[in-house]
């Protein structure tokens, strides 16, 4: 693929009950979800008015007993799947699922950070594809990328070293310390680093650019969802919030500001 190693190049979502997550999503983002395809896994394409968006998998009994839960996952795009695994686990990383090839998608592992958080690494089998799951200003894609981590110096180091983003500034948050911006040299920030609030679960979150943030909390809600926190404004000219869907996967929507 085109994308530079490290960045963001696919979203899942991963779901109890699929076809009411296709329902949800839909309400509240206006998602397309396509059919699960004949025989294997019940994977599903989510597609924006502009393209592809991400994924979604129906969690089986056989992944349900192994632990796995309802929850949104990243895929870093790198070059050598192996390589980057190995590198992971040399700093203190998990591998969740060993590196595996997805005929005509590409060699994919699970794994943790080292402090526990999941997500994807990924080398696509398309040469010369693009992905644009990730937007800054994309309505229908993730226009932010928001990691709670028990230990921001640490995490910061981590992302570094493995996927190139580097701290592009930040904003002081009192007592929780800075609100640290990622990004990759020579682009725009896509997202940032905190310390894991009291009560909170680390791990990443992702925002979905709408419309309106207000209208979209009222879709929410009559859907099904619960909104945890927000609407709120936040620095830049954005508007968010964070909710779960019907299921327990936890999410932002974010609106405004260049959208």
């Amino acid at each position: 693929m085109t994308n530079r190693q490290g960045e963001i190049i696919w979203y899942e979502l991963m779901t109890r009950d699929a076809d009411r997550a296709a329902a949800f999503y839909g309400a509240v983002v206006g998602w397309q979800v396509g059919a699960p395809p004949p025989g294997g896994p019940d994977y599903r394409m989510i597609v924006a008015p502009d393209g592809n968006a991400g994924g979604m998998l129906q969690l089986d009994v056989a992944m349900l007993a192994a632990g796995a839960s309802p929850t949104w996952l990243a895929y870093f795009g790198v070059d050598d799947v192996d390589a980057r695994v190995s590198s992971i686990v040399g700093e203190g990383g998990k591998v969740m699922v060993p590196a595996w090839d997805a005929a005509g998608v590409g060699r994919i592992a699970m794994v943790t950070d080292p402090q526990g958080v999941p997500f994807y690494v990924m080398r696509g089998a398309t040469e010369g594809a693009t992905s644009t799951v990730y937007q800054r200003n994309g309505v229908g894609h993730v226009g932010w990328n928001e990691l709670f981590a028990p230990d921001r110096d640490a995490a910061l180091g981590f992302y570094h070293r493995q996927f190139g983003l580097t701290r592009m500034g930040g904003m002081p948050m009192g007592e929780m310390g800075e609100y640290s911006f990622i990004g990759h040299e020579g682009g725009e920030p896509m997202g940032a680093i905190m310390r894991c609030p009291p009560g909170a679960k680390p791990g990443w979150s992702f925002y979905i650019r709408v419309e309106d943030v207000d209208a979209a909390k009222v879709r929410v809600e009559s859907a099904g969802g619960t909104v945890i926190n927000g609407p709120m404004d936040v620095p830049g000219g954005e508007r968010v919030l964070q909710a779960v869907d019907p299921d327990g996967a936890t999410f932002g929507l974010v609106s405004g500001a260049g959208a």
